[in-house]
């Protein structure tokens, strides 16, 4: 049994294809499945049942597969630890970043990044919360960008930086004329938000729960995008609250229409997280000093009140 096959199993079971975990390991298909015929004959278990489509583990392959994403991770960390010792920052990086942030914070950090630290290979996705801690606990990312607190035992979580909340007011909704509004002036009624799924509609909605015991989630208009809200809200159908990075890009003509809150602002919580077990704490770190410096720097709001996206829940 060799580390190698291991990896080549793991690689499997991901991609239930022996075809695509050869390419995905860099070797040749018939290479990939000797290995894994000599593991099964090593072991005198079958690990895959080849006559399903597409491929699946058999009961004692789910168990091993588990066990040998362990000793991988294991494996890896001998490398780990040599290259934080030499102070080595490089290698394949995986991490997601949620879409209301993706949009905002990649294009501020991503070059800075990039010229510091040219031997790390970001490979990043846009994936929502769910399918981020999916994916951490599966060992498919090594790190993500959130909205937190998550309270979720095998995630470490970092703070990156507090990014308030800013009301986009049409002309002639209620609120209009107001120099700054409350949070107490915020009604779900006449609110647009992200469909379901997205962990800002969440923080909104928890922000609302300040105000009422109850809250109907049967709402007339959701959207996956926020630049949809902000079309649909110039043509009168509502307020919507939006992440104050992104009203950075809002242009002069529309600028009128954001309204600030008194302080304390409400804002959410913006980490970076990673389980437990992460090895590449040095990527993690030049990430997390990256992002904090630069975003910090473009918030100015100081005082505000953290509204978390699973509150209430």
């Amino acid at each position: 049994m060799t580390i190698t096959q291991l990896k080549y199993a793991l690689a499997i079971a991901e991609h239930k294809n022996f075809t695509k975990a050869a390419e995905k390991c860099f070797v040749t298909q018939p290479t990939l499945s000797t290995q894994i015929q000599k593991l099964e004959d090593e072991l005198d278990i079958l690990i895959f049942d080849r006559s399903k489509k597409p491929i699946e583990l058999t009961e004692v392959g789910r168990k091993i597969v588990f066990q040998a994403r362990n000793i991988v991770n294991e494996a890896d960390r001998i490398q780990d630890i040599v290259d934080q010792q030499k102070g080595f920052i490089g290698g394949e990086f995986r991490i997601g970043i949620i879409p209301t942030i993706m949009p905002t914070l990649l294009p501020m950090f991503l070059k800075n990044f990039i010229k510091k630290f040219p031997k790390v290979k970001l490979k990043i996705e846009e994936l929502t919360t769910d399918e981020i801690l999916t994916r951490i606990s599966d060992g498919h990312l090594d790190a993500a960008i959130v909205a937190t607190p998550l309270e979720s035992d095998n995630i470490k979580e970092r703070v990156l930086y507090y990014e308030p909340f800013v009301a986009y007011v049409p002309e002639h909704h209620r609120l209009n004329n107001k120099k700054r509004i409350e949070v107490s002036d915020l009604d779900l009624d006449d609110m647009l938000l992200l469909e379901d799924g997205h962990c800002f509609r969440d923080g909104v909605i928890n922000l609302c729960k300040t105000l009422k015991e109850q809250v109907d989630d049967n709402f007339q208009i959701e959207s996956g995008s926020i630049e949809t809200l902000i079309k649909l809200s110039n043509e009168g159908m509502g307020m919507t609250l939006l992440p104050y990075l992104h009203t950075l890009d809002i242009s002069e003509k529309l600028s009128p229409h954001l309204k600030h809150f008194t302080e304390p602002s409400p804002a959410r919580e913006i980490s970076i997280i990673y389980h437990k077990s992460e090895l590449k704490m040095q990527i993690i770190d030049a990430l997390h000093n990256v992002i904090s410096g630069i975003v910090r720097g473009a918030i100015a709001f100081q005082n505000v009140q953290i509204i978390s996206p699973k509150a209430n829940k």
